[in-house]
């Protein structure tokens, strides 16, 4: 006896074969972010530039492809810079990896005279960063939030 699968059979297969498929190919564990280290913060010209580097972690056991870095940096609660980088950086499997962030910070919306004064006297300044980072696996891409406050100071 023959038997003949109808239409809405083999969509419902290929449907649970696609699913397990894409399912098979995200991590098991998402990506940590484990912070921001070696913040150094230099004085050129009225705008200071600052350099940094986010710390992530990555427990799965296969490697990964950092994509993109969509990060704001906020002094003292106001947005001062932007750091938009498209990257193909390889992440090893279980493993700390670090992202380079570069940014040169716009300290105007804090009042030209008071920014002068305060940076010749070395304030310190809340900074955030604020933003994820995309990583690819197989083909799929996975955002990573990124959520960090520190006080630093910044000093001619």
């Amino acid at each position: 006896m023959k038997q003949s699968f109808s239409s809405a059979s083999s969509f419902f297969l290929v449907g649970l074969i696609s699913t397990c498929g894409i399912l098979s190919c995200t991590p098991k564990e998402e990506i940590v972010f484990k912070g921001v280290r070696h913040v150094v913060v230099e004085a050129q010209g009225i705008e200071p530039v600052l350099t940094a580097e986010a710390f992530f972690n990555n427990p799965n056991n296969v490697r990964m492809k950092l994509k993109e870095i969509h990060v704001d940096v906020l002094v003292d609660g106001k947005l001062s810079a932007k750091v938009r980088q498209n990257l193909k950086l390889s992440i090893p499997a279980m493993s700390d990896f670090s992202v380079p962030l570069t940014a040169r910070l716009s300290l105007k919306d804090l009042g030209l005279v008071d920014t002068i004064i305060n940076l010749i006297g070395g304030k310190k300044y809340e900074i955030q960063y604020i933003g994820f980072v995309r990583v690819s696996m197989h083909g799929l891409t996975i955002k990573v939030p990124v959520k960090y406050r520190e006080e630093r100071r910044i000093q001619f």
